[in-house]
């Protein structure tokens, strides 16, 4: 019995230190940023897109991949930060309503069934993000608003831009 429970103490202690970890960078952030977390948050397209005002409803079929065309013939390549970023947990918690785990979960069903050719294309910075947005024809993300460089567009949401009272992305 002693070697069983001496088998599992290195696997608790990884999950104790994994969600120690967690837990830290949360604080991390926080720490960091009162300021970071009242960033106002844009939804950005390709210059190409020819929509400038979207319905949540709509916004939200985009981003689950349910929506995967902006009109015949020009396709949605969905952008989205890395894990831990403030524009993804706004995503998750908004829009998806989903936790990390599930969001993972649910791409890799969405392409397991066929459903999408592939989940959204991930990355590591806003600038990558906008980087990405401004050559992908039909590329959408959602950035820090202050991090969106002139040419690319910035779509509304239910007729509200990220400054506007009332943005549902608040």
């Amino acid at each position: 019995m002693s070697t069983c429970s001496s088998a599992r103490s290195p696997l608790l202690s990884e999950r104790a230190a994994r969600a120690w970890l967690r837990g830290a960078v949360a604080a991390a952030l926080i720490a960091l940023g009162g300021a970071a977390q009242a960033a106002e948050i844009a939804v950005v397209a390709h210059p190409g897109v020819k929509t400038d005002d979207l319905s949540f409803a709509e916004l939200r079929k985009l981003l689950l991949g349910d929506r995967q065309y902006w009109e015949p013939g020009e396709q949605v390549t969905l952008i989205v930060r890395a894990p831990v970023a403030e524009e993804r947990t706004l995503l998750l918690e908004k829009v998806y309503r989903m936790s990390e785990p599930q969001f993972r979960r649910y791409w890799v069903a969405k392409v397991f069934r066929a459903e999408a050719t592939s989940g959204p294309k991930v990355v590591l910075s806003n600038e990558k993000a906008v980087e990405l947005v401004g050559v992908i024809p039909g590329a959408i993300a959602l950035v820090a608003l202050q991090d969106v460089p002139e040419g690319l567009k910035i779509l509304k949401v239910d007729g509200k831009a990220p400054t506007d009272e009332g943005y549902p992305l608040k």
